[in-house]
């Protein structure tokens, strides 16, 4: 790992405004930035002996490390702490670029692993921020196995029901965005941060700089939100405040918010349910919740963020997850959204909420090619799966396996001005092979109201506009 140029970067005391751009900002800095003032302490390090120029007597290293420690005012490449954000206790990973491209050798191995045990014996989140070029050149094999010890440290973290937060700044590369990075629960980034497993230094010389930032990583679905620098506490703090405060009972359905009739006919519940007009899924969440965050992406190089919202809400001073249907077809990047959002909120212990209102699962050939079938199956199996108890309401159209894959076997609940059947009643007529004007009878033959869904069993009730459910 060639070594960095950077200035010499002061070492406040946590709670101090910040000075340089943020892209470069210190471990310490970065610190200040996002905690509580006077809440940072650091953890004590593992000793660890090293013989003369490291494990590989690679010559010059220890003059290296010397030179790193002088400037930057660090004996390593990560500062380990815990501190409150936004009033939220948690342990805190803070990475400095300045020593050695804050890359990974055995010394921030043991940095890292005592991080994580201490979140886990005193039962707290973790948060890296991460700035780092990857590996120790200088350290060889002996580096690169640290990821091994990271992604299990990581792993037991996550067993033990712990919410990871991790924050990329400038640059997040290699092994550490493929660790620390992309294996938290949640990923944030700085504006503008270059992120990529391929730093730009072993990267293909036509590659496009563009993949490799914050904001495409955010549109390939990889990262959730790019937070400005002056938003980082606030943002950060929010999402902690969410992942461990989680409501102790299970989500009650919400109120309705349109029409407050039952439809006469098959038909005119699908009229009202396609209505342009109607409330959609926004509407329901800002009525639901006093504020909420957003959980974007698969995690698989896809985001369905016009087809299906995700995230977590505060309801009563708890936090609440969410996966709503916006009323398009969903595509199967959706189907992952929700289905990460689910694994997720069963093993931190959230009760979730969703909110079906899809035509169907999209049907055209690049939702096949991304996996429609696969993506639909794998959220049945996680709500399927769930322990933690999940509330479905149904507020515009239920089509087909792409809307029931949404909703909680036997705790699911239908607005007026819905509608839920096996495919949509147009679709069915064309199965049938009936002609178009024979879809009114279709609809009705169907018993797709909310009142007949009621009366199948299929639904627990129709919900009415206040905040309590019609039985």
């Amino acid at each position: 790992m060639p070594e960095p140029t950077p200035g010499p970067t002061p070492r406040p005391t946590p709670g101090t405004p910040p000075g340089p751009t943020p892209e470069r900002l210190s471990a310490r800095l970065v610190l200040a930035l996002v905690t509580d003032p006077g809440t940072f302490t650091e953890l004590p390090y593992p000793a660890r002996q090293s013989p003369p120029d490291g494990p590989l007597a690679w010559p010059g290293y220890d003059a290296s490390r010397a030179r790193a420690a002088e400037r930057t005012g660090e004996e390593e490449s990560v500062v380990v702490g815990t501190a409150r954000v936004e009033g939220t206790a948690a342990v805190l990973i803070a990475f400095e670029f300045g020593f050695l491209g804050g890359s990974l050798g055995q010394r921030t191995g043991d940095r890292l692993e005592a991080a994580y045990v201490h979140a886990r014996a005193h039962r707290l989140p973790v948060v890296p921020l991460v700035a780092t070029g990857g590996s120790r050149m200088q350290e060889g094999m002996l580096a690169l196995s640290q990821l091994q010890r990271v992604a299990r440290q990581s792993t037991l973290t996550r067993e033990a029901g712990l919410a990871q937060v991790a924050v990329l700044r400038d640059p997040t590369t290699g092994g550490g965005w493929a660790t620390l990075g992309a294996g938290a629960d949640v990923v944030l980034a700085l504006p503008g941060a270059q992120v990529g497993f391929a730093g730009s230094r072993v990267r293909p010389p036509d590659a496009d700089p563009a993949a490799y930032t914050a904001e495409a990583q955010l549109a390939a679905g990889a990262a959730d939100a790019v937070v400005p620098v002056a938003e980082l506490r606030a943002t950060l703090g929010l999402w902690l405040r969410l992942l461990t405060t989680p409501a102790t009972t299970p989500a009650d359905p919400p109120a309705a918010l349109g029409g407050t009739t039952l439809p006469a006919t098959g038909g005119e519940a699908v009229r009202r349910a396609r209505a342009p007009h109607r409330p959609r899924a926004d509407a329901y969440l800002d009525a639901y919740f006093t504020r909420r965050v957003a959980l974007v992406g698969d995690r698989c190089g896809g985001a369905d963020p016009d087809g299906m919202l995700c995230g977590f809400g505060e309801r009563d001073g708890r936090a609440v997850a969410f996966a709503a249907q916006t009323g398009t077809p969903t595509r199967p990047a959706g189907y992952r959204t929700a289905a990460r959002l689910i694994r997720l909120a069963d093993r931190l212990g959230i009760p979730v909420l969703t909110l079906v209102d899809t035509p169907g699962a999209a049907n055209d050939a690049e939702a096949e090619r991304q996996g429609a079938g696969a993506a639909i199956a794998e959220l049945f199996g996680e709500v399927a799966a769930a322990r933690t108890p999940i509330t479905t309401l149904v507020v515009g159209e239920g089509g087909s396996g792409g809307a029931l894959a949404l909703a909680a076997p036997g705790n699911t609940w239908a607005a007026p001005d819905s509608y839920f059947s096996v495919i949509a009643p147009d679709l069915a007529a064309a199965i049938l092979k009936r002609p178009p004007e024979q879809a009114e009878n279709t609809a009705d033959q169907l018993r797709i109201r909310p009142q007949d869904l009621v009366a199948l069993g299929v639904v627990r009730g129709v919900v009415d506009p206040v905040d309590r459910p019609r039985a």
